[in-house]
């Protein structure tokens, strides 16, 4: 296995990311880049590189759980449209990017990247943090739901 920051590297993790929740399937992650509000990473629960190496049930239950975050997110940022990013050549372990965008971003139309920058305190995070975990408690018995 490659290098997995994911797994094995918690001073590295916290640097780039706040925990929000575990689910089933995955762990939500706001990322301290905030240039997009409301940015987060659902990372697979287990070490795997690609989507195919899940079983059926994991497949199913990770995407519900990308549905679950990005409809948090759309109810509490209301973006344009939301993009959903998985690359994973630094990052050897199965995430998913789900990132708001909105007309005014600069990188509206095209794939975002790291480069546009804005970070907060520790305290406008947690409110971050805080509103997140919220939402996707308020829908998650809506989205088990889901066959």
């Amino acid at each position: 296995m490659n290098y997995c920051f994911y797994c094995n590297d918690e001073e590295k993790l916290s640097s780039l990311m706040i925990k929000i929740k575990d689910l089933q399937y995955s762990t939500v992650f706001l990322n301290r880049n905030q240039y997009h509000k409301g940015r987060v990473a659902v990372v697979a629960k287990r070490h795997i590189q690609e989507i195919f190496e899940f079983s059926a049930e994991e497949c199913s239950g990770f995407a519900k759980e990308i549905a679950l975050c990005a409809c948090a997110i759309n109810d509490l940022f209301s973006p344009k449209k939301i993009n959903y990013a998985t690359y994973g050549d630094k990052a050897p372990h199965f995430h998913v990017h789900i990132v708001p965008k909105d007309l005014n971003n600069k990188d509206f139309g095209r794939p975002f990247d790291d480069d546009l920058v804005l970070y907060y305190s520790d305290e406008e995070y947690q409110a971050i943090v805080s509103l997140i975990r919220n939402k996707i408690n308020e829908l998650i018995t809506q989205f088990n739901s889901l066959s």
